[in-house]
Formats: C-alpha cells, structure tokens, sequence
C-alpha cells in the first residue's frame, strides 16, 4: 500500500511540476543566438496536448526511403523507417510565425553530420550585424547534425538552445535536440521523403 501511495504522489508531483514548467515563460535569447529575431518569452508556449502518435498512412502514398511528417501546430516530427519497424515521435521547435513556415513536400537532399550555419539573404538584410557564417560548434544554431531539404534555405536540424524546442522559435526550420537529430541523422537517408503540415 505504502507504495501505492508513493507513486500516486509522484505522479501528482509529477504533473504539477510539469503543468508549472509549460505555463513558464522563456528566458531571452542569448546575444549569439542567431536563429531567431526576438525574444520567444512572449510567443505561445510549449505545445504538449497534441503531442500523440501518428499513422503514415493519410500523409505518405508509401514508405521507400522512409518518411518524415514534421506537425507545425502539435510541434513534432514523426519518422517511420521504410521497413515498419521502427517509428519515432520527437518534439520540435517550428518557424516563429506563419511568414516564416512553408509547408507541403519536399525530401532530404544532404546530410551534414558537422554543419557550418550562414544567415540566408533576407536574415542578413534585416539584421547587417550578424556574421556571415558560424562555423561548427557550441555557437552553431544548427547544432551538431543538420538535414537539408529541396527547400533552399530549409533545414531539419538540432540546437544547442534547448529552451527552443516545444515553441515557434525558428526563422522557418525544424529544430530538434542534439541527440534527437543524431538518432533521425542515423535513421535517415538521402531522398527520405519529408512532408510538412
């Protein structure tokens, strides 16, 4: 019984802590994050309700190559494996605002397993002052894998800012923890087809 109790107080623990941690605000950017404009305090918050398994079947006609579905309101990325069996459902970070978010079918072309980030032309026109490109590393906002889509400028790729991930963050890519990219890096392939929605 004892234990029963204990772990019906955790779960409550559990939960509240959570529904506290999802109603807080985020911090403001660092002054070398440069993926996104302003401070995401502000934006909606982390997005958990919609956060559910899902079947490939009423977004792919098929599996070859595999299949990633990247859900912009639920702000996770789901992957299945050409062959069924294995799925993956992470969360993500998603574009700041609906300027920014492209959606429909695209595929990934290349896979860079140590990225280099530059500001795509219309970054460097808005903001002069960021450099034209930040080598691999800590200061990467592509963090420490990155997959380009057919999309230029496109990208599903990780992040050393964790406070990202669970909002609209991103000036139009996907964003995802280091070892959540470097698991779909590893699962994927070029020509894996990617559907956004």
């Amino acid at each position: 019984m004892t234990n029963d109790r204990f772990t019906t107080f955790s779960r409550r623990g559990f939960l509240a802590a959570s529904a506290a941690a999802v109603g807080t605000g985020a911090v403001a950017q660092t002054a070398n994050s440069t993926e996104i404009e302003r401070d995401i305090s502000g934006v909606v918050t982390r997005n958990t309700a919609s956060f559910r398994a899902l079947d490939w079947r009423p977004y792919f006609t098929n599996l070859n190559g595999g299949a990633i579905l990247c859900d912009i309101e639920s702000r996770a990325l789901h992957f299945w494996s050409a062959d069924e069996q294995t799925y993956k459902l992470y969360p993500t970070s998603v574009p700041l605002s609906e300027d920014l978010t492209r959606r429909g079918r695209t595929e990934v072309i290349l896979k860079d397993p140590n990225p280099s980030w530059s500001p795509t032309p219309a970054m460097r026109e808005r903001n002069p002052e960021w450099p034209a490109r930040i080598g691999p590393g800590p200061d990467n906002p592509l963090g420490t894998h990155s997959m380009h889509l057919s999309w230029q400028y496109y990208r599903i790729h990780g992040t050393h800012d964790t406070r990202k991930i669970g909002r609209r963050s991103s000036n139009g890519c996907i964003g995802l923890y280091n070892e959540h990219i470097a698991e779909l890096f590893s699962l994927s392939n070029v020509g894996t087809q990617v559907m956004l929605i």
